[in-house]
């Protein structure tokens, strides 16, 4: 599902909601979690998982085309664990396909 689908489930969910006001609800969620995990806390949704961060410690790498040892620096990776719920429905709906 994209960002655009989500908004339009959300606008033909909820008739009393304009598209522009699902677009902007939809938004600032996203926004205020990606907020949240730039300044390294932790995001949980219940029932859905939650988002946190993990670092990726230095280490050498080779440039393919060369061959060449390259550095690469730590860097911090969003990671998502579903949530026990999640877990559940989606074993559900696969095992009744």
């Amino acid at each position: 599902m994209t960002r655009s689908e989500l908004i339009a489930i959300l606008a033909d969910r909820f008739p009393q909601l304009a598209a522009r006001d699902s677009d902007y609800a939809v938004k600032t969620i996203l926004d205020s979690m990606l907020s949240a995990l730039a300044s390294g806390q932790r995001v949980e949704i219940r029932g859905f998982g939650s988002f946190s961060l993990s670092r990726r410690a230095p280490r050498v790498g080779r440039n393919p085309k060369s061959g060449e040892q390259v550095l690469v620096p730590e860097k911090w990776v969003p990671h998502f664990k579903a949530g026990k719920e999640l877990r559940e429905r989606v074993d559900q709906a696969a095992q009744s396909s």
